[in-house]
């Protein structure tokens, strides 16, 4: 569900086939019938936009159903813990939470904690208290029913029970079922809380932490997954640190070491994660007397995501630009704003394996400018592939894979590595006698990443050492720099360096890569193939594996459990769990960390030790899922009078319009995919003849029952239009899109890959000409999934 597996990870697409072979049964959710859908056992038709009144319905299917895994729920879950009574439920305010600011557009979610101290929860081991999470969410999601599914979704109810009916028989003590999803959940404008319903789903089930369970993000590249990781995310440090903001007062290393009180369980070790990544970075210079270099990191003044960035270059307050392996003038929301920013630059430097449609704006753009009207100077610098450079994937199981260079990358083209190297050394040259407080950070920086031999077999001689940064990344001891073992093993007071800490233990020994491992298991878990973060567990929380006394829930389904006789836990997998804490450990009241966990509290990055149905905290759009709307829908919200989601953010521009709910001039719903012969913005792949060659063309998929409307004939040239643009394709006729039912009459639904542009062997009209700048509130996402159209037949001139 949010995914077209087999289209777009088909390498992984072979597992859940081979589950069938075997008998498990595969549904697929989506607005199309795509490859993934022929290839599962039951296909269901569901509107873009509408997955949280589908998982709603399946949660209150469930609940109301007495289907729910009982001991699994009570031990392992906060369904029994008592909220604020401060806490007023959307059911009760018109689709909106308490603690609800109008004016700024957020949430205060202070009436979102528990009830009782500040670590922990009172708690109501009867879930009875109507206060209690069970009891909340019981009457959150009441009014989801089929009936209400099928009204909002589209789809149809005895295809819906058919869904709830196979995953509640598959779920329990002997079975578990799975969830996979991908960017159709993620990029909208409430994503986070999607995966948040699945979440619950799950743990009601009882599915989290165990082999055949739990929820899977399908990655759509190689590294997607490792370039989260260590991150790319302006609000994120390494290994999911929140970056100091001074919105937030983190001005001194003090206070913002206060998100491990407030985090709690393994959190709590946030000290010395931090500590050990600013001596990563800062080395000998960074000392307890100066915050270990704490007030070199820039901190953030509000939101700096790639969107905002770019309507602020739009508006010409961002002077230069460096895009890495990005294509925004193509591949981001609202290409045309996109394009129209890039002309306010003084400066552009793009690194890529071809000249990208961002690389050619200044002459090539559909707008048609004229290159001497352009004012930004364009640097275009080659990069390698993959074949052509050491390095690390980390893929959608959170595993690293070492991979070897093959080749010099050709004539003056350079690895991402060497251009980022280089250019530090280059920079901490020009600033090594600067006394500005602004430049201690770049004049400290460590930049040793070169080897001391370079390897005789390839021409370039000052290639930095990926594997120097991976023992960085691992950490060392700083007396000695002897590799540490794990993440366990750091400290807060600076005698360890660490540079992302969730990888720490892939390179635990001199000379022991744990990355370039390719050892097949026996069973069915490889632990020595590749490293898999954090700590080499193949598994997330593990420990839920077992019950609350350490024993498996089944022989059938053992995973992890407690031998008594070793006084530890063992299995098939290393325990993502204190290795020596007893199942019947009491928690310490007057502990910190996981000592404030039970033997039997697995989730040990929560606080309280338990898989959250009720966020209490850590989410600015709600504690529960609850179904909005997206930003454009032709529909009006069925179950509760706010229309879409109140902290979402929509880019009030001229540049870039919103259409109103029901808008009869964007009558249709458009979304946006991609498939198996091309790649994201194609610019990868529309330079390869044979992919070209196999998906020349831009196209829309419309059903028959709209070409009808519109008499459009397969083949034949449309028009799509929205609030902000407009593109003209072809017309694929197919029945793999269905119009959808609703109070007697029929939406439409369009889909559209993103892959053309004005470069490449072959060029086509770009999609994300018509999608909306918006923001998911949590991790600043474009929806793109699910925004309205128009289309008419013919061509723009």
């Amino acid at each position: 569900m949010g995914s077209n597996m087999a289209e777009n990870h088909p390498v992984g697409f072979r597992w859940p086939m081979k589950a069938r072979e075997r008998g498990a049964t595969i549904i697929h959710v989506d607005p199309r019938f795509s490859r993934t859908s022929a290839a599962a056992n039951l296909y269901v038709p569901i509107r873009s936009g509408s997955d949280i009144a589908f998982l709603g319905g399946l949660i209150n299917y469930v609940l109301s159903r007495d289907l729910w895994f009982h001991e699994y729920v009570l031990a392992y879950t906060n369904a029994s813990s008592i909220i604020n009574d401060q806490y007023i439920d959307a059911e009760d305010n018109g689709g909106v939470f308490s603690g609800y600011d109008p004016r700024s557009g957020t949430y205060d979610n202070a009436s979102w904690a528990y009830a009782g101290p500040p670590q922990g929860a009172t708690r109501d081991e009867t879930l009875q208290h109507p206060r209690c999470v069970f009891q909340i969410l019981k009457r959150h999601y009441a009014r989801y029913t089929p009936e209400m599914v099928e009204q909002v979704c589209g789809t149809p109810t005895d295809l819906f029970l058919q869904v709830a009916d196979v995953l509640a028989k598959n779920s329990g003590r002997e079975r578990t079922s799975a969830i996979c999803y991908a960017v159709g959940w993620t990029q909208q404008s409430y994503g986070a809380q999607i995966i948040r319903a699945a979440g619950i789903l799950q743990l009601l089930l009882g599915n989290m932490g165990r082999p055949g369970g739990g929820i899977m993000a399908l990655r759509g590249h190689a590294s997607i997954q490792g370039s989260t990781d260590v991150p790319t995310l302006f609000d994120l440090l390494p290994g999911y640190l929140p970056h100091p903001a001074l919105f937030k007062g983190d001005d001194t290393l003090e206070k913002y070491m206060r998100e491990s009180a407030v985090r709690g369980g393994y959190w709590s070790n946030l000290p010395k994660f931090m500590v050990s990544l600013l001596k990563a970075w800062y080395g000998d210079a960074a000392t307890k007397d100066n915050e270990y270099g704490y007030q070199w990191i820039p901190k953030l003044t509000g939101d700096h995501s790639h969107i905002t960035t770019s309507a602020a270059m739009a508006d010409g307050n961002v002077k230069g630009f460096i895009v890495f392996g990005q294509n925004p003038a193509n591949g981001s929301p609202n290409s045309g704003l996109q394009r129209r920013a890039l002309t306010q630059l003084d400066w552009l430097v793009a690194v890529d394996l071809y000249e990208t449609e961002t690389a050619a704006f200044w002459y090539a753009a559909p707008e048609g400018w004229k290159p001497s009207d352009i004012k930004t100077e364009v640097f275009l610098l080659p990069t390698a592939g993959p074949a052509e450079k050491d390095g690390t994937f980390t893929n959608t199981q959170r595993l690293l894979q070492f991979h070897d260079k093959a080749v010099d990358p050709p004539g003056e083209a350079r690895s991402d590595l060497w251009l980022v190297y280089h250019l530090g050394s280059r920079l901490k040259e020009l600033y090594r006698d600067s006394a500005r407080p602004q430049d201690q950070g770049l004049r400290h920086l460590t930049w040793d990443y070169l080897p001391q031999h370079p390897d005789p077999r390839w021409r370039i001689k000052d290639e930095p050492s990926a594997e120097a940064v991976l023992k960085e990344v691992n950490g060392f001891t700083v007396g000695d720099r002897t590799p540490v073992p794990d993440f366990a093993a750091l400290k807060d007071d600076g005698s360890t360096a660490c540079g992302v800490w969730i990888y720490s233990g892939v390179y635990p020994e001199e000379g022991k890569n744990m990355a370039r491992r390719r050892v097949k298991g026996d069973g069915w878990v490889s632990p020595e193939w590749g490293f898999s973060w954090p700590g080499n567990r193949r598994m997330l929380y593990n420990r839920a594996s077992a019950d609350p006394q350490g024993r498996p829930w089944s022989e059938r389904k053992k995973y992890v459990w407690w031998d008594a006789s070793q006084g530890r836990w063992t299995g098939f997998d290393r325990p993502d769990f204190p290795e020596t804490k007893a199942p019947d450990t009491p928690a310490k009241a007057d502990g910190a960390g996981v000592d404030l966990h039970s033997g039997s509290d697995p989730f040990t990055l929560k606080a309280d030790g338990r898989g959250w149905l009720f966020a209490p905290s850590g989410l600015k759009d709600g504690p529960l899922p609850t179904h909005y709307e997206p930003l454009e829908s032709p529909l009006h919200n069925a179950l509760y009078p706010r229309q879409d989601s109140p902290v979402a953010k929509r880019f009030p521009r001229k540049d870039n319009r919103i259409s109103p709910p029901g808008d009869p001039q964007y009558p249709y719903i458009v979304t946006t995919y991609r498939v198996t012969e091309q790649y994201t913005s194609g610019v990868m792949s529309r330079w390869v003849g044979w992919l070209s060659e196999l998906m020349p063309e831009m196209f829309a998929e419309i059903s028959p029952e709209l070409a009808a409307e519109k008499g459009i004939a397969n083949m034949d040239w449309i028009v799509v239009s929205t609030a902000r643009s407009q593109i003209e394709c072809r017309a694929l006729v197919t029945r793999r899109m269905r119009p959808f039912r609703h109070n007697g009459g029929l939406i439409h639904e369009i889909g559209l890959p993103y892959h053309w542009g004005y470069k490449g062997l072959v060029t086509g009209a770009m999609a994300n000409d018509l999608v909306p700048l918006s923001e998911e509130p949590n991790v600043y996402i474009q929806e793109d999934k699910a925004f309205t159209c128009n289309l008419r037949k013919g061509r723009l001139r």
